[in-house]
């Protein structure tokens, strides 16, 4: 079993939780709903909708390491779903740099992006695309959720399930 999923986590209203109680193909993405980039929550909950069924899934952790994050879960939650319709499951607030980082992200931060450069989570909204043998992918802030690589790197994992 990889290691990531082990790692502790707790839901957005406050159950405990694991990666692998969710799909086998994950796009984790630190949010945040004060943020330029929080528009991309329209085209993530499209990504879960488009390929939920297929084994994939969304999985949205708020983080207000840059100061953009609404103050409590509850005020997140509401807002996620009126705003963006957001039914991919959301975690408990987290922090995603820095010695108070989420185990979760001290992981992932260790996988380079395309240019090569792994480390700290640049900004709102980076894209961690976790494979069922626990491989990872790294998409930076501004490659958009439905960026051609994203969807292509998706598709290549959900075809490699077996049926």
């Amino acid at each position: 079993m990889p290691a990531l999923d082990s790692i502790p986590l707790t839901t957005i209203d406050g159950r405990p939780a694991t990666l692998a109680d969710y799909a086998p193909v994950r796009l984790i993405v630190n949010v945040a709903s004060r943020c330029g980039l929080t528009p991309q929550y329209a085209k993530l909950e499209a990504l879960q909708k488009r390929y939920a069924e297929q084994g994939f899934t969304v999985l949205g952790f708020p983080s207000n390491q840059f100061l953009q994050e609404l103050g409590d879960t509850v005020k997140i939650q509401e807002y996620c779903s009126i705003t963006w319709g957001v039914t991919f499951p959301m975690f408990d607030k987290i922090k995603v740099n820095g010695r108070g980082a989420h185990p979760l992200y001290q992981e992932l931060t260790r996988t380079p992006d395309g240019s090569g450069k792994a480390g700290r989570v640049s900004w709102n909204f980076e894209k961690f695309l976790v494979a069922p043998d626990g491989t990872v992918q790294r998409f930076r802030p501004t490659v958009e959720p439905d960026d051609p690589a994203i969807v292509a790197a998706i598709e290549s994992l959900l075809a490699a399930q077996p049926r």
